[in-house]
């Protein structure tokens, strides 16, 4: 089961080998690729011409052409969905400044020091929780401003690890 969110509009697409399923109801059409990034489609006698216009692999998010019409097109997987639950997902992260631990856990590793310039994306701490090792990550680009744990800290939720400028 995944998760498309369409210009803010929310869909649970199932697929299978026999079938395709779009909020429980039947989906039927077919899809031809023209040539690469751009394709044709044919669902209820009505011709539509794709194009993908562009991707973002890392945030699973893509634009694509239908016609003249632009969507936005945001992907979830089961996998996802566990993150957004644990609290652990890009949605419960700030831009900058206070990078809170998302569960209580054990701080295996600080991966950056005072006064480090970093970029989106960039691992910043390795927490233990749950039995499993989490990477959390900067959200935005900035500057590390101060570290308020070190390794073998315990942590709880919502604790504030590291202050971002």
């Amino acid at each position: 089961m995944h998760k498309a969110i369409i210009d803010g509009k929310e869909f649970r697409v199932e697929s299978t080998l026999k079938e395709k399923t779009i909020n429980g109801k039947l989906f039927d059409a077919d899809i031809i690729e023209i040539r690469k990034g751009k394709f044709h489609i044919l669902r209820n006698n009505q011709s539509f011409l794709g194009e993908i216009v562009e991707v973002n692999a890392v945030e699973k998010k893509i634009s694509v052409k239908i016609n003249q019409s632009v969507y936005h097109v945001t992907v979830k997987d089961k996998y996802d969905e566990l993150l957004h639950d644990l609290g652990l997902d890009a949605a419960n992260a700030k831009q900058a400044g206070d990078v809170k631990a998302p569960m209580p856990g054990l701080v295996l590793n600080v991966m950056v020091q005072p006064g480090q310039k970093i970029q989106k994306g960039d691992a910043l701490i390795v927490l233990e929780a749950m039995k499993m090792e989490n990477i959390l990550k900067a959200a935005s680009d900035g500057e590390v401003k101060k570290i308020l744990v070190k390794k073998g800290d315990k942590v709880e939720k919502n604790q504030i690890m590291v202050n971002l400028v």
